[in-house]
């Protein structure tokens, strides 16, 4: 593609006062409004002193910006352009926004926390979100190490993380996130919380983890019922399995999932108790299975499409008032960088193994598959990475964990944008559905009384936007 002119024929100029650069907000702003966002924080947010006045509206100026792509405070003042005013009003400068972050503390984070819990739900009652949920919904949780270079920055503590298959020292804030999904759809946050750089992973993840289950058993029950899915009360009482990796399996988490009458599978560590379990296996048992697309292997560099599962009876906590007796699904790969001799010097494969305690009532193979998919809660983290939580960017640490709470209502309200939209956007990553949905340019006139946003000719996703647009704006039901 080339320009289709001259250098010296073109100019520039920013005086267009009808103008706004992401036109998509308008609808995914009413869908917020009809879920009564605003109402939701109200009545459960209560800021003190004059930098917690008008605390909904702040929090949903905080949210719209991040929906278009706001990565930081000062990016907030996106909302503050062309005929922005004219399509909303509560639009508050980045400073008065800082300061008002800066004004909560822990009590003030568990209010919105709350809020963004009970706003999932409103969203559930609108948009399909989980449409496939009749028959098994997961709760994934996982916790990352985000790199913060500010040294006055509060809570942020080195702590490991692996980067390249490699453990490194970091940095940062450790957030702690539990998502919901099912097989066909993306996931939804249902709880976050923000922990010092330094912390466990495991550390009041089953306090987060009754929140997420909780959350989930009322986003299911709040799903609307149509022909394609099943009833309210099928979708309430569907099968709900907690998904997690080793850094998560303790006595608590696992008494939180019992205590909630929920499945759970869980990544077990691969200690002497288990290589004990593990040679009780007997060499027939074992079932080769073939992934649908390679995986890379760090430790061995290579790609891995094969492997073998097995299962077999394991007790976790024996002699402790939380014992449980529960499947143990293993999985081995050869490992390529090690070689043994029998005793007759003949080389045999040496196994690296992987274990996963759960008491899922699903067949061996569907039910290893269905532990391997905890990898999806990877692919919010990248989503969220590339969008809002590429910073956390206060030096107050309650005020990074209110941003990560508004982080979560954002990122919710970009799937129900999105579910609304229709296809392929029901699985689309974030930046695309920003990039489709909400960053479109448009020219905004009033004519009777009446608004009209002009949009680009052939936009090519414009069937999608104005199909959320007129769901947006449809009359209540």
């Amino acid at each position: 593609m080339r320009i289709s002119h001259g250098a010296a024929r073109v100019r520039a100029s920013f005086d267009d006062p009808s103008l706004v650069s992401c036109a998509g907000l308008e609808p995914v702003m009413a869908l917020a409004q009809r879920c009564d966002l605003h109402g939701v924080v109200a009545a459960g947010l209560h800021v003190p002193t004059d930098k917690g006045s008008n605390a909904s509206g702040k929090i949903a100026a905080i949210v719209a910006g991040m929906l278009t792509g706001a990565d930081s405070i000062d990016d907030l003042d996106v909302l503050r352009h062309g005929g922005m005013p004219r399509l909303f009003s509560g639009v508050y400068a980045p400073s008065t926004l800082g300061s008002f972050l800066r004004a909560f503390t822990h009590g003030h984070v568990r209010q919105l926390q709350a809020a963004a819990r009970q706003f999932l739900v409103r969203l559930a009652q609108r948009a399909p979100l989980l449409p496939s949920a009749g028959a098994v919904t997961f709760v994934d949780v996982d916790s990352l190490l985000r790199r913060v270079y500010g040294k006055q920055k509060q809570g942020a503590a080195f702590g490991h993380a692996k980067v390249g298959g490699y453990q490194i020292l970091l940095r940062g804030l450790n957030p702690l996130i539990a998502t919901i999904s099912t097989p066909d759809v993306a996931p939804v946050i249902a709880a976050t919380q923000l922990r010092a750089g330094s912390t466990g992973s495991a550390r009041g993840a089953a306090s987060l983890v009754a929140e997420a289950i909780a959350t989930t058993k009322a986003v299911l029950a709040a799903q609307p019922a149509t022909p394609a899915t099943a009833t309210t009360t099928t979708m309430a009482a569907s099968e709900i399995v907690l998904r997690a990796d080793s850094a998560f399996y303790s006595r608590s988490v696992i008494t939180a999932c019992r205590r909630a009458r929920v499945r759970f599978s869980i990544t077990v560590r691969i200690d002497a108790k288990v290589r004990r379990t593990l040679t009780t296996i007997s060499d027939d048992a074992w079932v080769e299975i073939r992934y649908p697309q390679p995986v890379w292997d760090d430790e061995q560099q290579r790609f891995i499409s094969r492997a073998q599962i097995a299962e077999t009876t394991y007790t976790a906590f024996e002699g402790t008032r939380h014992e449980i007796t529960a499947r143990l699904i293993v999985r081995r790969v050869p490992d390529l960088n090690k070689s043994t001799l029998d005793g007759q010097g003949a080389l045999f494969t040496v196994w690296r193994y992987h274990a996963a305690f759960t008491n899922s009532p699903y067949v061996l193979v569907q039910a290893e598959a269905q532990h391997r998919a905890h990898a999806v809660i990877e692919q919010v983290f990248a989503e969220l990475i590339d969008g809002p939580l590429a910073h956390l960017p206060s030096g107050r640490f309650n005020a990074n964990n209110a941003w990560l709470s508004c982080i979560a209502i954002a990122h919710n309200l970009t799937r129900a944008a999105a579910t609304l939209a229709g296809r392929p956007h029901h699985t689309a990553r974030a930046a695309t559905i920003r990039r489709h949905l909400i960053n479109v340019a448009a020219r905004i006139t009033r004519h009777a009384r009446q608004i009209t946003l002009h949009l680009p000719q052939h936009w090519p996703w414009q069937h999608n936007w104005l199909r959320l647009f007129t769901t947006a704006h449809a009359p209540p039901a």
